[in-house]
């Protein structure tokens, strides 16, 4: 069995709404640990390394300039590929540690962690995973009103990562976000009762 028996990752393809349904699980009562905002605070502290390995155009007053990296990664794999050497294994770090801490309290917590699959065999101790989706025109949608993108922008973005009929196929637990807020509140509540009858020690 593995040590994390108590973690589910929160997944799904960028634009399927994985960071509504992980707030409206934060209402209930669950512990959440935030793979994004470490890895925002594990870039800013690399700013140094990104500097050096990708140009100074990339460092404003020290911090990373998020938006011209991502665009460079997503376009460029080697460059994607450079930049998850420099962070991956701190984010990993972090995000382990965080996960042990949670284990004591014997309660089911979540672990926000956008590339679950993307990252294997990085992130496999943690068996349990939830895998939020949507359909890709409303994914499509989704990613350019967030980011400001173009079309072709956002189906690279979609297309860099694991296929959402993969993602299905390997899930746990699956939330469909295509719809309304109603149905999405259905489908948390049908969740939460799935973990419900699988984590006997649930208090929520």
């Amino acid at each position: 069995m593995s040590k994390f028996k108590n973690a589910i990752v929160i997944t799904g393809v960028i634009g399927s709404g994985k960071s509504t349904v992980v707030n409206l699980l934060r209402v209930y009562g669950f512990s959440v640990i935030d793979a994004d905002e470490i890895a925002h605070r594990v870039l800013d502290e690399s700013a140094n390394k990104i500097a050096s390995e990708f140009g100074g155009e990339f460092v404003i007053d020290n911090k990373v300039d998020r938006k011209s990296l991502g665009k460079l990664v997503f376009s460029n794999s080697k460059a994607k590929i450079r930049l998850e050497k420099i962070l991956h294994p701190l984010i990993k770090e972090q995000i382990f540690s965080a996960a042990k801490e949670l284990e004591s309290s014997n309660q089911p917590y979540l672990i926000d962690l956008p590339l679950y699959f993307e990252s294997s065999p990085a992130y496999n101790e943690f068996e349990s995973v939830c895998v939020v989706y949507a359909l890709e025109p409303i994914c499509l949608e989704r990613i350019m009103l967030r980011d400001g993108i173009s079309l072709n922008e956002a189906k690279a973005r979609l297309n860099s990562q694991i296929s959402i009929d993969e993602k299905l196929r390997l899930a746990t637990f699956v939330i469909d976000n295509s719809s309304d807020m109603k149905h999405l509140n259905l489908q948390i509540d049908k969740f939460i009762s799935a973990l419900k009858s699988r984590y006997k020690t649930l208090n929520i």
